[in-house]
């Protein structure tokens, strides 16, 4: 066709995908295309990190002097996170940026799925009825796999990559198992969409069950006869054209809700909450930093930092002493070994968070450089986040730094308790644990050996009292009590002893 008022063919478009020694090629066609005004597509430069700044080189050489229908498009496959951006600055600033979002919600989610085909696609199978009814059911099911993922582990306990080549090789299946029976196989289909188009990218059983409870609801015999509903009010549409498939998800499609996804209105709490504190943490890192703060405000950036700063290396305790806590222990229980673990783990936290500050306060003082991990741990303090080089060290946790600080020293007091004669405390703060499942095996392993039970047959029992922690003096004469656990999406009725939703 006609482009830029020249008539372009293939010869003048030069097509490399990048990785297995493909740079030189790349550069040849660079090269030739700048001379003659050829266009180049580069597909998949992050393959290719260590040949960027070349590249750099190369398009900052062909920006001056070249043809004028020169031009070069790139391609490349997004960052999973921001250590891993390795695309040069130069490029990122000098180039026009087309991103691919996925959409967001049930409606375009639902309506790209139906884009995969065409009204050629609807009509190319001998049993129009069925291959169209199915094909649908289809497409809302991609629809509602790929926007689950939105709702964290509530939807998936892991992230999976569907893409739509899942949904276009499943329509493949179904049409070919149409075209050669009579009956709809409806097992056959959902064992092959659920189990291996799908089902290949599930690693936990729970969402593998999921997906096979999704394609039952979906695709059933029901389906046929107008009596199903993919969610509350959006019954399965009849026989109808490409178009008019479209125009029913305009027309018919419920508001988006979580009620879409056969979940609980509740669902939507934790994505809502996610969403609104990174918007939130958006606008605050957006804030100008290194002015002096407005009219009343407690005072200089620094300033805030250092006060900050000062307040956690006062309030940080002394790192626990091992040699001394060695020397205390007579018999190396199981739960003896935990809380030494614990400490150990504690100490290696409370010594980075020490060695940090006192670093940076030498920074704010001018006595030291400052280092681009001190400036990552000074917009920490400012911005309320625990700064990384803790995270690495520390135990799970989604708080900000006051809240996360407040839990730290609840924790170390615990642990000091606990190593002052080291005997069991009378219930345990399961959530106050590095590794809680290691206090757990620590029940198995003192029971068994208490009894002389196999280790291996062992297993754990769970009762729930109506005591509360303040009424335990002591612990008791087998396994353990424990305390600070949460229940999400319900509460615990102390009255009956069950959970209620």
């Amino acid at each position: 066709g006609k482009k830029l008022g020249y008539t372009f063919n293939h010869r003048n478009l030069h097509n490399v995908s990048l990785g297995q020694g493909q740079e030189v090629v790349a550069e040849q066609a660079l090269d030739l295309a700048a001379k003659e005004g050829h266009w180049v597509i580069l597909q998949n430069i992050h393959l290719v990190a260590k040949w960027l700044s070349t590249l750099e080189k190369k398009l900052e050489q062909h920006s001056e002097g070249s043809h004028q229908d020169f031009r070069v498009f790139i391609s490349a496959e997004p960052a999973p996170c921001p250590e891993s951006h390795i695309i040069p600055q130069g490029i990122l600033e000098n180039s026009i940026k087309i991103t691919s979002e996925a959409p967001t919600g049930m409606h375009a989610n639902l309506h790209k799925a139906l884009d995969n085909f065409s009204q050629d696609t609807l009509e190319m199978c001998s049993q129009e009825k069925e291959f169209r009814s199915i094909l649908f059911a289809l497409c809302y099911f991609h629809a509602v796999v790929a926007e689950r993922r939105k709702f964290g582990p509530q939807g998936w306990n892991r992230s999976y990559p569907f893409s739509t080549g899942d949904l276009t090789i499943s329509v493949s299946v179904l049409y070919n198992y149409l075209e050669a029976s009579s009956k709809v196989p409806y097992d056959d289909l959902r064992y092959l969409v659920g189990e291996i188009m799908y089902g290949g990218h599930i690693t936990d059983d729970w969402d593998r069950r999921l997906c096979r409870t999704y394609l039952e609801e979906f695709i059933k015999p029901e389906m046929l006869e107008g009596e199903l509903c993919l969610a509350p009010g959006f019954p399965l549409p009849g026989n109808m054209d490409y178009n008019g498939y479209h125009q029913y998800i305009d027309d018919s499609l419920p508001p988006e809700s979580p009620h879409l996804y056969g979940l609980h209105p509740n669902a939507e709490i934790g994505f809502l909450t996610q969403r609104s504190e990174q918007l939130l943490r958006t606008v605050l890192e957006l804030q100008p930093r290194d002015s002096n703060t407005a009219q009343g405000a407690v005072g200089t950036r620094e300033e805030m930092v250092q006060a900050l700063l000062e307040d956690i290396l006062e309030k940080l305790t002394d790192e626990f002493s091992m040699a001394e806590l060695l020397a205390k222990v007579e018999e190396r229980t199981p739960y003896t070994v935990v809380a030494l673990q614990e400490c150990e783990r504690m100490n290696a936290l409370t010594a980075e968070m020490r060695r940090s500050l006192t670093e940076l306060e030498l920074g704010l003082k001018g006595e030291l450089t400052m280092t681009s991990d001190m400036e990552t741990l000074q917009n920490s303090l400012f911005l309320d986040t625990v700064p990384e080089s803790w995270v690495r060290r520390s135990y799970p946790s989604t708080a900000s730094l006051g809240s996360w600080f407040a839990d730290l020293l609840a924790r170390i007091s615990e642990l000091e308790a606990w190593t002052r004669d080291f005997s069991l405390p009378s219930t345990l703060w399961l959530g106050g644990f590095f590794n809680p499942q290691s206090i757990l095996t620590a029940v198995m392993q003192t029971t068994a050996r208490k009894n002389k039970w196999p280790l291996d047959k062992m297993t754990l029992q769970c009762d729930v009292t109506k005591k509360s922690r303040e009424d335990f003096a002591s612990a008791p004469r087998e396994g353990a009590y424990l305390h600070g656990l949460f229940m999400e999406g319900a509460r615990w009725d102390a009255q009956v002893s069950s959970a209620r939703l």
